[in-house]
Protein backbone atom coordinates (compact mmCIF):
# COMPACT_ATOMS: atom_id res chain seq x y z
CA UNK A 1 0.00 0.00 0.00
CA UNK A 2 0.85 3.63 -0.76
CA UNK A 3 3.63 3.15 -3.14
CA UNK A 4 4.50 7.18 -3.72
CA UNK A 5 4.48 7.67 0.21
CA UNK A 6 7.48 4.35 0.09
CA UNK A 7 9.03 5.72 -3.15
CA UNK A 8 8.96 9.57 -1.88
CA UNK A 9 10.15 8.32 1.59
CA UNK A 10 13.30 6.43 -0.29
CA UNK A 11 14.29 9.39 -2.53
CA UNK A 12 14.72 11.63 0.37
CA UNK A 13 16.54 8.99 2.48
CA UNK A 14 13.61 9.03 5.26
CA UNK A 15 13.42 5.83 7.41
CA UNK A 16 10.50 4.34 8.45
CA UNK A 17 11.37 5.28 12.34
CA UNK A 18 12.53 8.81 11.51
CA UNK A 19 8.62 9.45 10.26
CA UNK A 20 7.62 7.73 13.20
CA UNK A 21 9.09 9.66 15.60
CA UNK A 22 7.72 12.80 14.37
CA UNK A 23 4.71 11.53 14.42
CA UNK A 24 4.68 10.17 18.11
CA UNK A 25 4.54 7.15 17.77
CA UNK A 26 6.46 3.73 16.80
CA UNK A 27 7.86 2.25 13.90
CA UNK A 28 5.77 -0.83 14.18
CA UNK A 29 2.65 1.10 14.69
CA UNK A 30 3.84 3.43 11.06
CA UNK A 31 4.77 -0.13 9.23
CA UNK A 32 1.41 -1.15 10.35
CA UNK A 33 -0.45 1.78 8.73
CA UNK A 34 2.13 1.67 5.45
CA UNK A 35 0.76 -1.76 4.86
CA UNK A 36 -2.63 -1.25 5.39
CA UNK A 37 -3.31 -2.97 8.24
CA UNK A 38 -4.61 0.07 10.03
CA UNK A 39 -5.39 3.76 9.02
CA UNK A 40 -3.55 6.60 8.93
CA UNK A 41 -5.75 9.36 11.25
CA UNK A 42 -6.41 12.59 9.41
CA UNK A 43 -3.76 14.60 11.26
CA UNK A 44 -1.08 11.77 10.70
CA UNK A 45 -1.80 12.19 6.74
CA UNK A 46 -1.47 16.26 7.45
CA UNK A 47 2.05 16.27 9.36
CA UNK A 48 3.46 13.73 6.83
CA UNK A 49 2.74 16.11 3.74
CA UNK A 50 3.58 19.31 5.81
CA UNK A 51 6.82 18.26 7.62
CA UNK A 52 8.41 15.78 4.76
CA UNK A 53 6.96 16.44 1.52
CA UNK A 54 5.20 19.91 1.40
CA UNK A 55 5.70 20.00 -2.19
CA UNK A 56 3.58 17.34 -2.99
CA UNK A 57 -0.01 16.61 -3.05
CA UNK A 58 -1.31 14.47 -0.57
CA UNK A 59 -3.31 12.46 -2.97
CA UNK A 60 -0.35 11.74 -4.80
CA UNK A 61 1.27 10.22 -1.54
CA UNK A 62 -1.39 8.45 -0.35
CA UNK A 63 -2.86 6.75 -3.26
CA UNK A 64 -2.67 2.82 -2.27
CA UNK A 65 -2.15 0.42 -5.53
CA UNK A 66 -5.83 -0.39 -6.32
CA UNK A 67 -6.91 3.43 -6.94
CA UNK A 68 -3.81 4.59 -8.84
CA UNK A 69 -3.63 6.33 -12.34
CA UNK A 70 -2.41 4.13 -15.00
CA UNK A 71 -2.44 6.78 -17.86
Amino acid sequence: MFPNLRAEMARKGLAVNEIAVRLGGSAKTLHRKLSGKSEFTRAEIFKIRNEFFPDLSIEYLFQTGRNQNTA
